[in-house]
């Protein structure tokens, strides 16, 4: 697994499961544009931690509706990864999981309940450019690679 990131010095970055997807439609990939209240700015791929008990698909179902409403179907694995970083709240955490390959099987607003997030559909090189996470852009750029 590949680790992103540099630890801040001193600090314990708690590792941290957690699944991302990669859905495309029309040419474009899903993002969602991260706008906490806490102040920030930026782009991350759909998805996060795992809750007690739950597995890698079933956080990214979750996950996605969370903060996009779309309903997706988890396909194949395109790249495990590890990345150092600090959430909008300050915890330092190492995000250590796969990104898969998502379909979406539908639109459902209910599902939606992070006010902070927002689905941005993006060409693909242009999300290499701007995604918040080097860990995130590698999956995209691996997916984009591995497409015929």
């Amino acid at each position: 697994m590949l680790q992103f990131g540099v630890p801040e010095p001193g600090v314990i970055h708690t590792p941290r499961p957690a699944a991302f997807g990669i859905a495309a439609r029309d040419g474009r990939v899903a993002l969602v544009r991260v706008r906490p209240d806490a102040g920030g700015d930026w782009l991350d791929l759909p998805g996060g931690a795992l809750d007690p008990g739950e597995d890698e698909s079933a956080a990214l179902v979750r996950e996605f509706g969370e903060e996009t409403g779309l309903r997706v179907t988890v396909g194949e694995p395109v790249v495990a990864f590890a990345q150092y970083f600090l959430k909008s709240d300050g915890q330092a955490v190492n995000n250590q999981g796969h990104v898969y390959c998502v379909s979406v099987a539908g639109e459902d607003p209910a599902l939606k309940i992070e006010a902070d997030h927002e689905l941005v559909w993006m060409d693909p090189a242009e999300a290499l450019r701007r995604l918040r996470h080097d860990g995130h852009a590698w999956a995209v750029a691996k997916w984009l690679r591995s497409r015929p």
